[in-house]
């Protein structure tokens, strides 16, 4: 019977369960469960699994540039860190917020990083994250709107509770990318969270973006609800930080 009863939950795809009951065949532990213990055992071993495969699968689907969590980021007062700003952004609770987050600084100093260590724990507390290069995006979605499927593509991008812009800045956009960002922000604005990593201060995005209307209309949905980090001090990939692992853009 037991047998019968574990190739149905393996059929059933009930594989918490199915691993925990087999578990308690095999140990053939002295103490005896009561009905209501084994199956409150049960449904928390098949709980537990589906949640773990559930964030597996959410991490997969975040394409992540590096392997980071937040346990990795160094925290040497020459770059500027706020770690008490960080461990709230770690909790997830500007993406409830709809808040924004803006990370800068010279090449070298972390950014991509500390982006990654950011949606890394997000996915963790359940949030679906997307990580992309912002320039590699926006000539995806430049080809989605030559062959019409640029509407599906967004409407995808506009499902993800946290989205990732990376390197945003690298080369001043066209007024096809400006298009592009444009329709990402607006379908964001006010409904979910965007952290967006580049080089140059604020400031200068006004001149990466061009086009000074589109470009307030950009900035007016990004900056003025957004949190701020800028990274300081030298290259850590120059530095050869090992401690930490942290040696990334």
């Amino acid at each position: 019977m037991n047998t019968n009863t574990l190739d149905k939950m393996r059929r059933m795809r009930l594989l918490g369960m199915h691993r925990a009951f087999k578990t308690s065949l095999e140990t053939k532990s002295e103490t005896t469960a009561t009905v209501d213990e084994m199956v409150a055992m049960l449904i928390e071993s098949e709980w537990d699994d589906r949640y773990n495969r559930n964030i597996e699968r959410v991490m997969r689907n975040a394409r992540f540039r590096y392997k980071a969590t937040i346990e990795q980021l160094d925290y040497n007062a020459e770059r500027a860190i706020d770690k008490n700003q960080v461990h709230r952004l770690a909790d997830g609770e500007f993406i409830r917020k709809k808040e924004d987050l803006l990370i800068t600084g010279s090449t070298g100093t972390g950014k991509s990083f500390l982006a990654s260590a950011i949606g890394h724990q997000c996915c963790q507390l359940g949030f679906k994250v997307l990580y992309t290069n912002a320039t590699r995006l926006f000539a995806q979605l430049k080809m989605a709107k030559a062959d019409g499927s640029a509407i599906k593509e967004l409407m995808k991008i506009e499902k993800y509770d946290l989205l990732i812009l990376d390197d945003f800045g690298i080369q001043p956009l066209d007024s096809q990318s400006r298009a592009v960002l444009m329709d990402i922000m607006e379908d964001r604005h006010g409904k979910h969270s965007t952290i967006i990593t580049s080089q140059l201060p604020v400031k200068q995005w006004y001149d990466v973006i061009g086009e000074k209307t589109v470009a307030d209309a950009i900035l007016d949905r990004i900056v003025h609800q957004s949190q701020r980090i800028e990274l300081k001090g030298e290259s850590l990939r120059r530095k050869g930080n090992k401690k930490t692992g942290e040696h990334n853009e």
